[in-house]
């Protein structure tokens, strides 16, 4: 089983616990506005657009805060401007890790991520230093028992996805970032329910960590996926089975 994989089920439930607190619809506005600012306000004419409104539909958000936000976007409304950063650093035992930002003040939240590594026994570095470890997928995840796998494989493979994973009760499917809307268009057509659907950064190998490492590493990762300006991790650590669950 993957680093990858473990990180998904951690993100998977980690996203239900951030819907219940209200902060997915902060990242979900922030990250429409940036896709209507970089590609236009049309959903059918702007894959990432789409790919945010159907992921903040899927999470009950009312149409008028999806609207306002891509108005804010196309400066139809006024609204912050926010940049886009990834940071890359270490966490404790080496574990490569990947944060992607929207922000309306770089100085600060580099101040406060840099604070957050090093609290946790970690380090930020320069850019560069790890993005090598990653490669930039589509990742799908359906829950068990909401479809059948054969199914979900056959239907996967067939629109062009690389790879379907059974892990940690999710299904995986892994896909270019070329081939993501078609597949997910498929899955959607075939009334498949997609826990996530997102262009994300995926590791090309993973670091298995001792206890002590993997407990800092996930008390890290956990604060820098609660801070309001991190849109999301991606870090390429392979921990214990038990220390997932007690991250659940």
């Amino acid at each position: 089983m993957s680093g990858h994989s473990k990180w998904s089920s951690i993100k998977h439930k980690k996203a239900v616990k951030d819907a219940r607190k209200g902060k997915l619809f902060t990242k979900l506005i922030k990250e429409i506005t940036v896709a209507a600012r970089a590609g236009g306000g049309d959903i059918n004419g702007n894959p990432r657009l789409r790919t945010a409104v159907l992921t903040a539909r899927a999470n009950s958000m009312p149409n008028d805060n999806i609207e306002r936000a891509i108005k804010k976007g196309t400066g139809e409304l006024e609204g912050v401007h926010y940049e886009e950063v990834v940071y890359e650093g270490y966490g404790p035992g080496g574990a490569a890790i990947m944060v992607q930002v929207l922000t309306d003040n770089k100085n600060r939240t580099v101040s406060e991520v840099r604070r957050m590594f090093t609290k946790h026994g970690g380090n930020l570095g320069e850019n560069g230093c790890v993005a090598w470890m990653f490669d930039k997928k589509g990742l799908i995840t359906v829950e068990k028992g909401s479809v059948d796998e054969e199914k979900l494989m056959t239907l996967a493979l067939e629109g062009g996805a690389e790879d379907v994973r059974d892990e940690d009760g999710l299904f995986e499917i892994l896909v270019t970032p070329e081939d993501f809307e078609k597949v997910r268009e498929q899955l959607e057509h075939e009334k498949i329910p997609m826990a996530t659907a997102q262009v994300t950064l995926v590791p090309k190998s993973t670091v298995r960590l001792d206890p002590h490492s993997a407990e800092q590493t996930l008390k890290l990762t956990e604060e820098l996926e609660d801070h309001d300006d991190v849109q999301s991790v991606a870090a390429n650590f392979d921990i214990p089975n038990e220390l997932i669950e007690k991250a659940s």
